[in-house]
């Protein structure tokens, strides 16, 4: 047992580590050396590089060099031109020659900004993969002939969930309406019944019947309020259908339109008053007597909220709340206008009349680009924001696709028929989906590449929370834009006042009286003696202060006596001829 203790003392690590290799001899070497394979060879070689790579990093560490590798692709990567164009916000603005420097600096740095955010807007786009897609059919097959039933069934469970009807033959024809997210839905019968539903959820949030004829129906800024329009006035409720306010200054109300920005709920009235109403503040902006008789046809453009109303005379009047009279007025129909609307980009304005004619006009120039004669003439339209059209004739509703622009329309791209005689079309915003409002009740309508793919969540986000609805509320309060601001052209408020400094001068003189730069000031002499303090100094400078002003006065108050002795003398001799007859004259 006393010779095995050494053996494994021996075969214990620590020992190991201990212990030194002995030193190799000169002829051990040399064999090795000799007998060096080729993998041998190019490790010593990595070895070696490895060493001299080493040393260089020491070196560049002494002399306070980078050691940090260069970027083959230094820079931002290149945008392409196209996407650049996509998102270009008009063309730069010119600093003008006689422009002050704060000026000249207020306007570098905004051109700055939105070159800036439109180079992250560009960049971004990728993020978007989401794309609109519209149905195709095989050879020698036209689209319009394909069922709603047959897409329902092609699709998938939750595109296929999108079409269905609700049956509610009762207390129709119904208006209706979307939420700006596109998630809630608001329906209002003839008869009085009023439901708000969420359509993708199938969730009824309220139901009621308010006894009286509901002319039309509108959401409000968010899903939890809604303005009715009922026989004799205006009522709002909140989502669970509890009254909220009764607007007895809005009677007689058929139509209503929101502007979401401006927080103003505008209505047209059968005694022919376009009504605006700011929702945030409850208090009535403007009252316009339009003198065009019945309001039943109305609607906004979503670019400048300038509202267009059709009337019975075939003309189409534009309107603002800052004013009287309408801002233009165009003769579009030989009969009466039956419905109007407005594409988001506010370039395109589509109608149709009695005379059964669809015209596309550009509201840029205000001139029609094509019509198209419709048999049974269209009674509702609507646009989606892919630009597809909607044109409700009878109980067919009937999209036509690629209408705006120069080409003319075509066939439909789609058709659908219905049981009830249609009285309402509303897009669904962010979802291929059409609403139609009929006599049997309503009807989702399953339109390909109607919605747009890809949203705002800043803006609209269809998946938000209460709480961020919330957030969105008090910050969109605090960014809404003053009625006093709409007008044609939104643009004209960024352009710069470029009036002339003489003309500006001229006003300046005549609101004074007087010219302040036609003399220089009035500069008093240095004196000895104490005398020219600063007090002494400003008490001078008053005493010739209002010299020049005095003056003017004396002239002007002598030439209104002048004046008034003329009139004077005239009327004496006026009173003179008065006291004399006809045959004074012959006296000598």
């Amino acid at each position: 047992m006393a010779a095995l203790v050494p053996e494994v003392l021996t075969s214990t690590h620590v020992e190991k580590m201990n212990k030194k290799k002995p030193p190799k001899r000169y002829w051990e070497e040399t064999e090795n050396t000799d007998q060096r394979r080729p993998e041998e060879e190019q490790g010593t070689a990595v070895q070696n590089q490895n060493k001299s790579t080493v040393k260089e990093r020491s070196l560049k560490r002494k002399n306070g060099e980078s050691l940090e590798k260069k970027d083959p692709f230094s820079g931002e990567a290149p945008i392409p031109h196209k996407q650049l164009q996509k998102f270009q916000r008009g063309e730069k603005y010119k600093v003008p020659a006689g422009a002050r420097q704060r000026l000249k600096e207020a306007i570098i740095s905004s051109e700055a900004m939105s070159e800036l955010a439109q180079k992250q807007a560009a960049r971004y786009d990728l993020l978007l993969p989401e794309d609109a897609g519209f149905l195709e059919g095989d050879e020698d097959e036209d689209t319009n002939t394909i069922s709603q039933d047959d897409i329902a069934d092609a699709a998938d469970i939750t595109s296929g969930s999108k079409y269905f009807n609700l049956h509610l033959s009762q207390f129709g024809p119904y208006r209706l309406d979307y939420g700006r997210t596109g998630r809630h839905l608001l329906v209002g019968g003839k008869k009085g019944h009023v439901a708000c539903i969420d359509w993708q959820s199938k969730d009824l949030m309220c139901e009621m019947n308010v006894m009286e004829t509901v002319n039309d129906v509108k959401w409000l800024h968010t899903e939890a309020m809604f303005a009715v329009a009922q026989k004799r006035w205006l009522y709002i409720y909140d989502s669970k259908g509890l009254e909220l306010h009764c607007v007895k200054k809005f009677n007689d109300v058929l139509r209503m339109q929101f502007l979401p920005y401006h927080f103003l709920l505008a209505t047209a009235s059968a005694t022919g008053f376009l009504q605006y109403l700011d929702v945030s503040v409850g208090k009535e902006i403007a009252a316009i007597c339009t003198k065009m008789g019945r309001l039943d046809v109305m609607s906004q453009n979503p670019h400048n909220a300038v509202i267009h109303l059709g009337h019975p005379n075939g003309t189409i009047s534009l309107w603002s709340p800052n004013q009287k009279e309408p801002l233009v007025k165009i003769l579009c129909h030989r009969g009466a206008v039956r419905s109007l609307t407005v594409d988001k980009t506010g370039t395109y304005m589509v109608t149709s009349g009695l005379d059964r004619k669809l015209k596309v006009y550009d509201i840029r120039a205000f001139k029609p680009l094509h019509s198209c004669f419709l048999p049974a003439g269209a009674s509702c339209l609507s646009l989606s924001q892919r630009g597809l059209l909607s044109a409700a004739t009878g109980d067919i509703v009937q999209v036509y696709q690629n209408v705006l622009g120069s080409s003319p329309v075509s066939k439909p791209y789609m058709a659908h028929r219905l049981q009830g005689q249609i009285w309402g079309l509303a897009y669904c915003p962010f979802e291929d989906v059409l609403g139609i409002g009929h006599g049997e009740g309503f009807t989702s309508m399953i339109v390909p590449g109607a919605g747009e793919p890809n949203f705002d969540a800043l803006d609209t986000n269809p998946f938000r929370s209460s709480k961020q609805r919330q957030e969105w509320e008090v910050k969109a309060l605090l960014e809404k834009v003053q009625p006093e601001l709409i007008g044609l052209d939104p643009g004209q408020l960024s352009k710069v006042d470029q009036a002339s400094f003489e003309q500006r001068h001229k006003e300046h003189v005549e609101a004074l009286g007087f010219d302040p730069l036609a003399k220089d000031k009035f500069k008093p002499k240095t004196k000895k003696k104490g005398r020219s303090s600063a007090g002494a100094i400003e008490k001078r400078k008053r005493k010739v202060a209002h010299e020049d002003q005095r003056d003017k006065i004396r002239q002007t108050v002598q030439e209104r006596t002048e004046r008034d002795k003329e009139q004077k003398e005239k009327s004496n001799e006026k009173k003179n001829l008065g006291n004399k007859s006809t045959l004074d004259r012959f006296r000598k």
